[in-house]
Parts: C-alpha cells; sequence; structure tokens
C-alpha cells in the first residue's frame, strides 16, 4: 500500500467538529470514511471509536447513556451509524444536556436521505458531510495524465486505486459489487432479489450517460417503470449513481424533460462491463462514455456549490454539463479524443442559452483556446479556474 493520500475534505471536517455538535460524514462504503476520521481524530483530544458492525463494541452501548456518561469528555466515533438508528434519540438527549460541538462523530454508508428518516431528533444539531471516493485533485494534485488515467481505469475506491495492479484493482472490486448486492442491500433494509439488482446495474453501465428511460428498463428487467425508479432511487442514496437533472430554461424550444444516468465511480463501471485494462477501455464502445462519466463526476463532486444540470432539446442542441453559481453560467463538453472537436448541436446549444464561457474537457496535456470563448483544456486546469475565480 502506498501513503495516506490526504482528502479535500479533511479542512471541512475540523472546522464542522468545532462548529457543530454532531457531524456525519457520509459515502459509499470502503471510500475512506473511517481512515479519514482516524487521521482528523488523532490530531488531538481524547476520542473513543466504535465500529458497529463489530460485536464486541455493540455490546458497549447495551446501555448507551451509561457509554455516552462515561466518555463525556471524549469525541464518540461511530462508524456504521445506519446499523443502530435507535441511538438518535440518546445521542440527541445527551447532546443537549452536554451543550458543547465536537461532542460526536457518525460514520455511514447511506444517503443523508436514508438517515434522516430516523435522525429527525437530530435537526439543528448535525451537519451533513460527503466523502467521495478519491477524485482526480487528491490523487493528481499537479495534474499527472498517466495518474489521470490510472484513477479513471480503477476508479477512486483506496483499495481498487491503490492495488499492486490492474487484475488485483479488478478483482477487488467485482467483489465490491458482489457484498453490495448479498449484504449491504439487506442491511440497509430493502428486500430486492440479489440477481436482478447486478442485471439492472449492469443496465446503467450499459446505458452510462443515457437519458433514463423508466419504462424500457423495466421491460428488459420485467418489472414496471416504478420499481425501477426505486432501484435508482437505491443506487443514488448509496452513492454509486448520480442522476443529473435536465436544465431548466424558458426558451421556445422542445427541451428533454428525462435525467440522465451515471455509474459515479468509473471504476465500477469499468467492473461491471468486464473492462480490466487500458487496452480493453480503449477499444470498448463505452470509452466516450465513460471519460464523460470521470469529467463529470470529477467536477461536480469537487464543485459542491456549484449547480449542475445537463441541456438537449428535441432537435439535437446538446451540452454535457452545465454549472450555474449566482448569474455565471458555464458550458462544459466532455471528449475523450485528444484532438477534440464538437458537433453543431453544442453551438446551437450556446447560442440558446446566451453562454458565453465553454470548456471542452479532454484528455490533452495543455489548454489552448478552440473558438472565441471557448477553451480546450486537461480536467484539471478547469478545476483550478473554477476554484481560483470562485
Amino acid at each position: 500500500m502506498q501513503a495516506y493520500i490526504p482528502r479535500a475534505l479533511t479542512a471541512d471536517l475540523q472546522r464542522k467538529l468545532h462548529t457543530m455538535p454532531v457531524v456525519a460524514v457520509l459515502g459509499p462504503r470502503q471510500c475512506g470514511k473511517s481512515t479519514l476520521a482516524q487521521v482528523v481524530t488523532s490530531q488531538g483530544g481524547k476520542v473513543v471509536h466504535l465500529d458497529l458492525e463489530r460485536t464486541s463494541d455493540l455490546n458497549k452501548l447495551r446501555d448507551p447513556e451509561a457509554f455516552f456518561q462515561l466518555n463525556a469528555e471524549s469525541l464518540i466515533c461511530l462508524d456504521e451509524i445506519q446499523r443502530q438508528p435507535e441511538l438518535f434519540p440518546q445521542i440527541r438527549a445527551f447532546v443537549d444536556a452536554r451543550k458543547r460541538n465536537g461532542q460526536f462523530l457518525l460514520l455511514g454508508s447511506a444517503s443523508p436521505e436514508l438517515l434522516r428518516q430516523t435522525s429527525e431528533t437530530l435537526a439543528g444539531r448535525i451537519a451533513y458531510l460527503e466523502l467521495t471516493p478519491f477524485l482526480l485533485p487528491e490523487a493528481a494534485p499537479d495534474g499527472d495524465l498517466d495518474t489521470l488515467r490510472k484513477l479513471w481505469l480503477r476508479g477512486g475506491f483506496p483499495r481498487s486505486y491503490l492495488a499492486l495492479d490492474e487484475r488485483e484493482s479488478f478483482e477487488w472490486r467485482l467483489d465490491f459489487v458482489r457484498t453490495f448486492l448479498e449484504r449491504d442491500i439487506p442491511q440497509l433494509g430493502y428486500n430486492l432479489d440479489a440477481k436482478r439488482m447486478e442485471r439492472f446495474w449492469r443496465m446503467c453501465a450499459h446505458v452510462q450517460g443515457q437519458l433514463l428511460n423508466g419504462s424500457k428498463l423495466g421491460e428488459s428487467l420485467g418489472v414496471s417503470h416504478h420499481t425501477i425508479r426505486s432501484y435508482v432511487d437505491l443506487l443514488e442514496r448509496t452513492f454509486l449513481v448520480r442522476v443529473l437533472p435536465p436544465h431548466e430554461a424558458n426558451l421556445k424550444k422542445r427541451l428533454i424533460k428525462s435525467p440522465k444516468l451515471f455509474v459515479r465511480d468509473t471504476g465500477l463501471l469499468h467492473a461491471l462491463l468486464d473492462i480490466e485494462s487500458p487496452n480493453d477501455l480503449l477499444g470498448h464502445p463505452a470509452y466516450g462514455a465513460s471519460w464523460e462519466s470521470f469529467a463529470l463526476e470529477t467536477i461536480i463532486a469537487s464543485l459542491p456549490r456549484w449547480r449542475a444540470s445537463f441541456f438537449r432539446t428535441a432537435s439535437g442542441a446538446e451540452i454535457d454539463l452545465i454549472l450555474e453559481k449566482g448569474n455565471r453560467k458555464i458550458a462544459v463538453e466532455c471528449k475523450a479524443s485528444t484532438s477534440p472537436g464538437v458537433e453543431r448541436g453544442f453551438w446551437s446549444a450556446l447560442e440558446a442559452l446566451a453562454i458565453q464561457e465553454a470548456w471542452i474537457i479532454a484528455p490533452v496535456q495543455e489548454a489552448y483556446p478552440y473558438k472565441q470563448g471557448v477553451m480546450v483544456a486537461p480536467l484539471p486546469h478547469l478545476l483550478r479556474h473554477l476554484h481560483h475565480s470562485g
């Protein structure tokens, strides 16, 4: 294993622990939540850490109130908190009695939506932070293209990205998929057929970056579009797929209103598509869609304060990603080619939306102007530009 890779969320987590009684770090399983917590909490102060998947740690919480009182001067870190939702009322009572910040750090593999079903009692007392698998600025802060390609192929889950070779990485991801289907879904309280869910997840990979058509997917699986929606919700709430909404604009054009569906981690995407090596990826029909997913996920996850959508009209005008913040609106097109070009629909969309700043993101070494107001750039260049320009 390589040395610890610093996480971009570190500063936010440290700040929230000083300003809120309870902080929850949420994200998919095995994305590094426990490691991040250990790094942050090792920097001073008393800490007690319980893994709620371990029987020995669960036994310590037979009387939660007594355990909390015994460790009243410590930061209490509870890992896999979604396994014990009945703890939330006791946490609230203890937090209200102590009246200080930094009392609990909760780590969970479920989304805020799932946790909030049982944590309404912590309203106003808890801050939620999302930890993703490694993002490009974390794995390759200098923008190295070889590191980018490795992250793109393997994805950002630490054990996949840091594996000794491609085979070990690929097998870890296959195990992750199997474990999620056979163990994690039942533990989250869902009574679903694992084989059917696996077929659906693989179908998501094959329609990567396309419009979400629940009826068509339902016909293929022999279920209703309502069931498909529940499958999508489950994968979205566990941070494994992203549903990108269509852009809303008051135009005299017929806009596509269905969202797009993406498998968030390209390593998992490639495992679901049986893509193991760089050559497999280069020759696969999903090559372009994979790059689009990698670029979009990196941008959206790295810029949480920007609103993200895509734009498409019935006549074919299209932009992969629209980023909005305040009065600023930016268009992003993703091209897997090292000599990228765009079609007429891209220019039509820029004109329709009156966008003055556009980027074509490709696996290139340097940024260069493509046309007035449009730059071709490597992914790290765009991220640095948007961070520095607000």
